[in-house]
């Protein structure tokens, strides 16, 4: 039986160890069709594919509540939460069956907005008038959803006392604008390119929820009130207070430190272009993307933002 030569087995073991290792992939959860997450993955995707040699990363579309759900469950490794509703998932409150502990935050990125809109001659002023009427929201599994139902919960009202819709923005739109809804009601980012077409197709106005903030305190203590400035949609004649909260970077706390850390540092890099796809995120600095939401970060993040001389609570 023949030997194959040493050098020959040494060049062959040189030759393996040059091989490009195979692509990472990681799947990463957007949101609902029509909103600004799905843009904003796709940008995610380009800057993190470049920042991290042999990443391969699948946009899959997703929802606040969702995305937490699928990181937890080993169904993606990335995603965008809210911060009312991943704290919810930490601690296994409603609507999370258990603590989910593979949940680590990676960047804050701008504030969301939770937005209830009315035809102008509906009548509907508060959401005591909301009774009896036909609402549309988002599928189940989106913060939106969650918050509308918690909304209803504050007046003494459930899904029951409502004719409620679960669709997607662009669904709720067209049934808004033909008349089978009146209202709508989501949560994110201003201006919301779905406000806008229904705005620029029939006259509509949101809803002050500045009297709503205690009572959904009371269900969770992350909500703060924001102003949506006035001129935001068309004929908005002044500043309208709605329920705030955030939009962030959630990932699985099982991803190597230094790829979480490369894909912070690409978000920080590169805000001018990702405010080019959503204005809310214009001015994002470290300080902001660290900013404490009752979620530990991730090592990688906490290490990139220890290097901008900001500390942070990590797992």
């Amino acid at each position: 039986m023949s030997r194959v030569p040493s050098y020959l087995f040494c060049l062959a073991t040189v030759a393996t160890l040059s091989l490009p290792a195979a692509a990472a992939e990681m799947r990463l959860m957007t949101g609902p069709q029509g909103g600004v997450w799905v843009p904003l993955g796709g940008q995610l995707k380009d800057l993190w594919e470049k920042a991290v040699p042999g990443l391969a990363v699948q946009a899959l579309p997703g929802a606040g509540i969702a995305n937490v759900r699928a990181i937890e469950e080993n169904k993606a490794e990335v995603g965008f939460g809210n911060s009312i509703s991943t704290v919810d998932g930490l601690a296994g409150n409603a609507p999370f069956p258990k603590k989910h502990e593979n949940i680590c935050n990676v960047a804050s990125l701008y504030p969301q907005y939770f937005q209830m809109l009315v035809p102008v001659d509906s009548g509907i002023k508060t959401v005591k008038d909301l009774k009896g009427k036909a609402i549309t929201t988002q599928p189940r599994g989106n913060t939106g959803e969650l918050i509308t139902g918690q909304l209803l919960k504050v007046h003494g009202m459930s899904y029951s006392d409502v004719k409620i819709s679960f669709v997607s923005y662009t669904d709720s739109v067209e049934q808004v604008k033909d008349g089978h809804a009146q209202a709508f009601s989501l949560g994110t980012a201003i201006p919301s390119g779905a406000v806008m077409d229904l705005a620029s197709a029939r006259d509509v106005k949101l809803l002050d929820l500045s009297a709503d903030l205690d009572g959904m305190r009371k269900l969770n203590p992350g909500y703060t009130l924001v102003t949506v400035p006035k001129g935001t949609y068309p004929k908005q004649g002044e500043d309208v207070k709605v329920i705030g909260y955030a939009t962030h970077i959630v990932a699985s706390c099982k991803l190597p430190a230094e790829q979480v850390y490369a894909m912070t540092k690409a978000i920080a890099d590169n805000v001018p272009a990702l405010a080019a796809t959503s204005k809310a995120l214009a001015g994002l600095t470290p300080k902001l993307m660290a900013e404490d939401v009752g979620v530990p970060f991730h090592p990688g993040a906490a290490k990139f933002y220890k290097e901008k001389g900001i500390t942070v609570a990590s797992k």
